[in-house]
Formats: structure tokens, C-alpha cells, sequence
């Protein structure tokens, strides 16, 4: 089930899209403010972004602008503004495309699922952002993908920021310290504890039996590190 994170100060137009979407099999949050929009991103972790140009308290173009820095999930900016020029200047923020108020829920689902589909079933370029010298497992930065054996696999925010630190370091042991620091910018609830869970989980996804790892070693008493085998 995908998550839709809903960023829309009008009331009835967010209530609108979110019982839509709910019943077209999404899993929706919504947030009435760009704040409350900031904690959902970290804490909701969504698949894609719904985001209102025009917000109370945050700039519509300047949330965008964080969002992006931050993750290549795709963002789906609306708005009452029409003009080219508004367009543009939200594409070229980093939206990955935009919708015109007023428009049907239908359109506006069909949107989403074309931005879903099109971050879900990207297969990285033959010339890859970082070179790997065992294809097996394979992490995009641009797009935030993890791919196992060219298969996409699907990760939680902080389950690829982990797993992008161990990669581009191998052999490097940190400590679950370091790697709560890697992800504590994210997810402020984040624990020790939790790392482990994140380990655990990311053994689940790549490994082929994650009670014996070929990949995320254990080092007993100090912390975790990554081989290619």
C-alpha cells in the first residue's frame, strides 16, 4: 500500500483528496500547515508528496526545496496558480510534476499513480551514479533506490540512509552510535534499539539468509559493517 502525505491548508479540499485516495487503496496523512507537513515527511515516511503551493506559515516553493535536498520521492505540486511561469518555477524546484486547482480526483489519482510507477520501476543506467565491483547489491543515490540482484527493493527513509552509509564505506565498522547520528536529522525518535530493528530488517530485504549475513556483519561489541562479499 502506498503513503500519500497530503500538504494542504484547505480544508475541504484536503478532507476531498484524502477520503479519495483512501479509498483508492492509498494510505493517507495529511498535514494543514508546511510544519506539520516537516514531521509527517519524517515521521510518515511517505511514498509521495501531495504539496500546496500556498501554505500559512511556509512557502510552498521553499518546502519543496527542502523536501528534495533531502529525498527523491516524487512530489505532485497543486495550485490555484496558472500561469507558465508558476509552473515552471515549481518544476524546476524539483516537483515532479503540477496540477492546476481546480481539478478532479480522478486526475489527480491518475497523476500519483504515474509518479509511483515511474520511481518504483526505475532500473539504474549502465553507467551508474557509484561504481560497485559486485552488482548484487547496488544502491542509486539520485533516486534512492535499493536494488538487489537488479531487483528494486523497497526501504523506510531511514533504512536506506543506513544502508548508503555502510555501502559507500565497506569494511568501515561503526558503532550504533554513529549510525543513530547518521539518521537522528530524520528521525528524532530514532534509538539504539531501533538501529538494530533497522539492521535487522535491511538483513531481511538483502541478504539470503539474514541468521547467516554475507553482507551487514555483525562486529560483537563494537557495531556493524558492510562487505561485498
Amino acid at each position: 500500500m502506498s503513503k500519500v502525505l497530503i500538504i494542504e491548508d484547505d480544508l475541504s479540499i484536503g478532507e476531498m483528496m484524502s477520503i479519495y485516495l483512501y479509498e483508492e487503496g492509498y494510505q493517507v496523512m495529511r498535514a494543514e500547515t508546511g510544519r506539520q507537513g516537516e514531521t509527517l515527511f519524517r515521521d510518515f515516511e511517505p511514498d509521495v508528496i501531495v504539496l500546496d503551493i500556498m501554505l500559512p506559515d511556509v512557502d510552498g516553493i521553499q518546502l519543496c526545496t527542502h523536501f528534495r535536498s533531502a529525498s527523491m520521492i516524487p512530489i505532485l505540486m497543486v495550485s490555484a496558480k496558472s500561469e507558465v511561469s508558476d509552473r515552471v518555477r515549481g518544476l524546476q524546484t524539483g516537483a515532479d510534476d503540477y496540477l492546476c486547482k481546480p481539478f478532479s480526483m480522478r486526475e489527480l489519482a491518475a497523476r500519483l499513480q504515474a509518479l509511483l510507477r515511474r520511481s518504483h520501476v526505475f532500473v539504474p543506467p549502465t553507467a551508474q551514479t557509484e561504481e560497485s565491483p559486485d552488482p548484487i547489491v547496488h544502491l542509486d543515490f539520485e533516486k534512492r533506490c535499493l536494488f538487489v540482484q537488479n531487483k528494486l527493493i523497497e526501504t523506510t527513509f531511514s533504512e536506506f540512509e543506513i544502508m548508503k552509509l555502510l555501502w559507500q564505506n565497506q569494511g568501515r565498522v561503526y558503532s550504533r552510535e554513529e549510525l543513530l547520528n547518521r539518521v537522528r536529522g530524520f528521525d528524532s525518535y530514532v534509538t539504539e534499539r531501533a538501529i538494530d530493528v533497522h539492521i535487522a530488517n535491511l538483513r531481511k530485504k538483502i541478504e539470503i539468509d539474514p541468521k547467516e549475513p554475507k553482507y551487514i556483519k555483525t562486529v560483537w561489541g563494537v557495531g556493524y559493517k558492510f562487505l561485498f562479499s
